[in-house]
């Protein structure tokens, strides 16, 4: 497959893509996928896996990329693009699917909307107040279904479980720990390092992993915090790579309102073979806990009865969140992961990192977010 040649293709394969759309695909909704490296290659076999879904469009400025994306998606013939507008432009594409660096997330999320298209947003939405700011106006202005990318919502394990805590089988939730930690950094020389270890384009391990974190335990929480203190920094990977400005580590204290409290830490240097490694969010609560992330599990407080489990474990669909979306489009489904859901997200960790560089207690409403 001659890559320049799809290129210099790409206006004539746009007009061709309208009519081959409005015949062998009339059912299936006219798609583009906006960044198809490490993440966005994934997200692209769920889009390839929607029934209703063709793509249309593929969009990267690394020419591998897109070649690998275009041989994924060839039963679809897609146009392919190095300009991201080009394919906003195009006015037969309905779904827009961004999965770029964390901060391009928000101008092309609104300039999508704004062109009257369906939008999955890969998290965080955001990488600063600013930018959830624009995202939340132009969501709130659209008609179109707008979900952001916070898979743990799509989790059926999860959503029993958590409805069960919201409906008050532990009690009044008090408090709530948690946890993501890893055994190394990121690769230095890997596909994501030209911009991950820039934290105005990546947010860093809190504002671009975590959030998925913070998020379940808002979730839980049934509120978002509204202030947050802590610190981070740099401790092992000093420099390293050269010109690094995200932390490899931090411990935050968030509050809720009604006095809930949360605990989270965050550190890439957590040895593989050390107990309590990876991942936990452990709620509690005024009759007992619940272990969330894995197990489901809940215990009873002061009891050492065996524990309860509120949501047997079960495999997961792989691209249940895009089928949410589709299905949001279509079917007119709830949306398990809208822009109050994604902006609530996103502006926690961005809250819990301005505590971080400020050194101080920083305030929800001081972002200047409505929600």
């Amino acid at each position: 497959m001659n890559l320049d040649r799809r290129y210099f293709l790409a206006g004539s394969a746009a007009a061709f893509q309208a009519v081959t759309l409005g015949q062998s695909n009339a059912a299936r909704i006219p798609s583009a996928v906006i960044g198809v490296g490490n993440r966005g290659s994934q997200v692209l076999k769920g889009v390839l896996e929607q029934p209703n879904a063709a793509v249309a469009a593929l969009c990267d400025i690394k020419p591998d990329r897109l070649d690998a994306a275009a041989t994924s998606a060839a039963k679809d013939k897609p146009a392919t693009y190095r300009e991201w507008r080009a394919v906003i432009d195009r006015k037969d594409i309905e779904v827009v699917v961004i999965a770029t660096p964390p901060h391009l997330h928000a101008e092309m999320a609104v300039a999508a909307l704004e062109a009257g298209k369906h939008v999955y947003c890969e998290k965080p939405i955001g990488v600063t107040a600013e930018q959830v700011r624009d995202v939340v106006k132009a969501a709130r202005n659209s008609k179109k279904v707008f979900i952001v990318g916070q898979q743990l919502r799509s989790f059926t394990q999860l959503q029993e479980a958590i409805a069960q805590v919201r409906a008050g089988v532990i009690g009044d939730v008090i408090m709530v720990k948690a946890q993501r930690h890893a055994g190394a950094d990121l690769k230095h020389d890997g596909p994501s390092a030209d911009w991950y270890f820039d934290v105005n384009k990546s947010g860093g391990y809190l504002i671009e992993q975590s959030v998925h974190n913070l998020d379940a335990c808002n979730w839980a929480v049934g509120e978002h915090p509204i202030r947050a203190s802590g610190f981070g920094g740099t401790l092992l990977y000093k420099n390293d790579p050269p010109r690094r400005d995200i932390y490899d580590c931090n411990v935050l204290s968030y509050d809720y309102p009604g006095g809930a409290k949360l605990s989270f830490t965050l550190n890439v240097f957590h040895p593989p073979g050390m107990p309590q490694g990876n991942q936990y969010v452990y709620i509690y609560g005024s009759k007992g806990a619940v272990d969330l992330m894995y197990s489901t599990n809940m215990y009873k407080l002061g009891s050492r009865e065996a524990p309860t489990v509120l949501a047997a474990k079960r495999e997961e669909a792989p691209h249940g969140h895009m089928t949410a979306f589709y299905d949001c489009i279509t079917k007119n489904a709830a949306n398990p992961a809208d822009i109050t859901v994604g902006a609530s997200a996103a502006l926690t960790a961005i809250m819990g990192h301005l505590a971080m560089t400020n050194q101080a207690v920083v305030s929800w409403d001081e972002m200047g977010v409505t929600l």
